[in-house]
C-alpha cells in the first residue's frame, strides 16, 4: 500500500497555490519532441539521489517519477569530476561547465591569498562581511565564475523570468545565478533570501503552513508493503537505525528537515511561485530551479537502505505528482529535467553485513592534521604545516618558503604509502593534466581530479581514498554515511527529461550533468557555446532538437 503525503502536506501543496482554472484537451498521442520552444523550464535537482537508488526503486514509482519515465531517461548520468559534494554539483547542473571552471571545486575551501591566510571559505559565503564565517555567513553568488542557463537567458530576453528555491542555500544559488528574480531557502528555521528582498505572498504561506506544522508533533508515516523486506534495525554507535518512520517532537526543526515533509514544502512553495507569478505565461520563456534536499539529509542520518529511505522514495514520488498537477493545471507548456547533485552509498556497518566486509571508516592518521602533526614533528617544524581534509589538503601559509617543497614531498610519499589512499597528486600535476573528454567512465583519477581542480582554490595537493573506504571516522547523530569520492557510488545520478506529448526514449550510456544546460537551452531556442558540456537530442526521431 502506498503511503499517503501527511495531511498537513496535501494541505500545503493545495494551500499555497493559488487557484488555477483547469485546462482540458484531448490527449494527443505520442510525438517526437514538440518543435514549438516549451514556455517554462522546470528544473529540478535531488540531493544525493544516486543512480544506484533510482534503480533499485524506478519500478515502484506510480506519481511523478513514473511520468519522468515517459520522457528522455538517461540512467548513466555522471556528475564526472572528482569532488562529489552539493556545491560542485549543483553548479554544474545549470551552467555547463565542469568545478574546475564554475570555480566552485567544494563545499568548503581554504583561502590562502594575502591578507586571508587559511580561512575556510564556504562556497555559497561572502566572506568580504565582517565577521562572516563558514559556518555562520552571509549568503552569496560570488564565487560562482560562470552564468546560469536563467542569467542566459534573461541576456538574450531581459523579460525571461529566473526562480530558485531549494532546501539548502547552496543549491538555490548555484542552479539561480547570478541573475535571479526570486530565490528562497531554507535556513534552519524559515525560507529566508538575500537581505532586504520582499517576501512574496506564497512565500509567507509557506512560512506559516511550515510553522505551523512544526508546532505540532509528527505521527509516524505508514511503512509501504514494499518497504518491509527493509524493516530491520542496525546499530551504528550508539543509534539504532533502519525502523524510523519519521516521527517528530513538536518544534524539531532539523528532524523536519530529514524528512519527506521538507521537500513537500518546496514543492508546494514552488508551485505557488509558478501561479503567482504566471511563469510561463509571459512573452519570453522563463525557468524555475527546485532543490529538494530532504533525500541527501536522510541519507546522511539513516543511510540509503533502511525503511527511511524507502518511505522517503515513495513521498517524493506522490510530492512530484502533486507538483506536477499543480502544473498541469496552469495550461503552461512546460519542460522538466530532473537530477541530482552527487550520489552516494549506504552506511559502513549496513554494507559490511551485506557482503562487503571490506567496507570501512577513514583511519584517523590519513587525516592531514594528524599526517601533518607527524610530519611537523619529523621535519622539525611548528605546525600545523597540513590543514583541509582528503581531497584537498593545503600547505599551511604559516610554512617558510624554503620548508614548502619538502613538506609537499614528504606529503605526497607518506599519503601514497596509506593503505587506504588510492592516488595523492600534487597541484602542478593536476593542472598539468588536460582537461578529460569521452565517456566519464573511463575517466583515470587524476582526470576526475582535473575536472574539479582550481588554481586560486584547489589544495596544494589533492588526495582520494580507496573505493568503500568513508571519510566518516566515527557515525554521529545525523551523520551515518557521506559522499564526495570520485567513485561512481558518488558520480553516477539519473538525468530525466520530460514534455507532454513527446515520445519517450531510454539511452543507456553515459552521458554528463553539464550536458543538462546546453540540452535545455537548445529546446528554448538559445544558442549557447563554450561550455564543457554537449547538447543531447531528446528527439528519437530523425529531426534533431539539438540543431534547431
Amino acid at each position: 500500500m502506498k503511503a499517503p503525503l501527511p495531511a498537513a502536506l496535501c494541505a500545503a501543496l493545495l494551500l499555497l497555490s493559488a487557484p488555477a482554472a483547469a485546462q482540458t484537451a484531448p490527449a494527443a498521442a505520442p510525438a517526437p519532441f514538440p518543435a514549438t520552444p516549451p514556455k517554462l523550464i522546470v528544473a529540478i535537482s535531488v540531493d544525493q539521489f544516486s543512480a544506484d537508488l533510482f534503480a533499485q526503486y524506478r519500478n515502484h514509482y506510480t506519481g511523478g517519477l513514473a511520468r519522468l519515465l515517459t520522457g528522455g531517461v538517461f540512467p548513466s548520468g555522471y556528475q564526472s569530476h572528482a569532488a562529489t559534494e552539493t556545491c560542485p554539483g549543483h553548479s554544474t547542473i545549470l551552467t555547463g561547465y565542469r568545478p574546475a571552471n564554475t570555480g566552485i571545486i567544494a563545499n568548503n575551501w581554504i583561502d590562502q591569498r594575502v591578507g586571508r591566510p587559511d580561512k575556510t571559505v564556504y562556497c555559497s559565503e561572502d566572506e568580504s562581511v565582517a565577521g562572516s564565517d563558514h559556518n555562520s555567513y552571509t549568503v552569496s553568488d560570488i564565487h560562482l565564475k560562470v552564468p546560469t542557463l536563467g542569467e542566459r537567458m534573461k541576456t538574450a530576453d531581459p523579460r525571461s523570468r529566473v526562480v530558485s528555491v531549494a532546501g539548502k542555500d547552496r543549491a538555490a544559488v548555484m542552479m539561480g545565478g547570478h541573475k535571479v528574480d526570486e530565490l528562497w531557502w531554507w535556513d534552519g528555521k524559515t525560507y529566508v533570501s538575500y537581505a532586504g528582498r520582499a517576501v512574496p505572498p506564497v512565500v509567507q504561506r509557506t512560512r506559516d503552513a511550515v510553522a505551523a506544522l512544526l508546532a505540532q508533533p509528527q505521527a509516524a508515516l505508514p511503512l509501504p508493503g514494499w518497504c518491509k523486506p527493509l524493516d530491520r534495525p542496525i546499530t551504528v554507535g550508539d543509534q539504532t537505525l533502519g525502523q524510523g518512520r519519521f516521527e517528530r517532537a513538536a518544534g524539531d526543526a532539523k528532524a523536519f528537515r530529514a524528512s519527506p515533509a521538507s521537500d513537500a514544502a518546496v514543492l508546494a512553495m514552488a508551485a505557488g511561485l509558478v501561479q503567482d507569478m504566471k511563469l510561463g505565461a509571459g512573452p519570453a520563456a522563463d525557468i524555475i530551479a527546485v532543490g529538494l534536499s530532504a533525500t541527501d539529509y536522510i541519507g546522511h542520518s539513516r543511510g540509503t537502505q533502511g525503511t527511511e529511505m524507502c518511505i522517503q522514495m515513495d513521498q517524493l514520488d506522490q510530492a512530484l505528482a502533486g507538483f506536477f498537477a499543480v502544473l498541469d493545471a496552469t495550461g503552461v507548456d512546460y519542460e522538466v529535467m530532473l537530477t541530482a547533485d552527487h550520489g552516494a552509498h549506504d552506511m559502513t556497518e549496513r554494507q559490511q553485513q551485506r557482503a562487503m566486509p571490506m567496507e570501512a571508516h577513514i583511519d584517523p592518521q590519513v587525516q592531514a592534521k594528524a599526517l601533518g602533526a607527524a610530519i611537523g614533528r619529523d621535519l622539525k617544524l611548528a605546525g600545523p604545516v597540513l590543514l583541509g581534509s582528503e581531497g584537498d589538503v593545503y600547505l599551511s601559509s604559516d610554512l617558510p618558503a624554503r620548508e614548502r617543497p619538502r613538506v609537499l614531498a614528504e606529503a605526497l610519499r607518506r599519503y601514497r604509502a596509506m593503505p587506504q589512499v588510492a592516488g595523492a597528486y600534487d597541484a602542478k600535476e593536476v593542472a598539468a593534466t588536460p582537461m578529460p573528454s569521452g565517456a566519464p567512465e573511463t575517466w583515470t583519477l587524476l582526470q576526475k581530479a582535473r575536472a574539479s581542480y582550481d588554481a586560486q582554490r584547489s589544495g596544494d595537493l589533492l588526495v582520494f581514498l580507496k573505493p568503500r573506504v568513508t571519510s566518516i571516522e566515527v557515525p554521529a547523530a545525523y551523520y551515518v554515511e557521506t559522499h564526495g569520492s570520485p567513485w561512481d557510488y558518488d558520480r553516477r545520478v539519473p538525468i530525466l527529461f520530460w514534455r507532454k506529448g513527446m515520445t519517450g526514449f531510454e539511452q543507456p550510456l553515459s552521458v554528463e550533468t553539464v550536458d543538462i544546460m546546453p540540452t535545455l537551452a537548445a529546446t528554448i531556442g538559445l544558442k549557447v557555446a563554450g561550455q564543457d558540456g554537449r547538447c543531447l537530442d531528446l528527439d528519437p526521431g530523425p529531426a534533431d532538437t539539438c540543431s534547431r
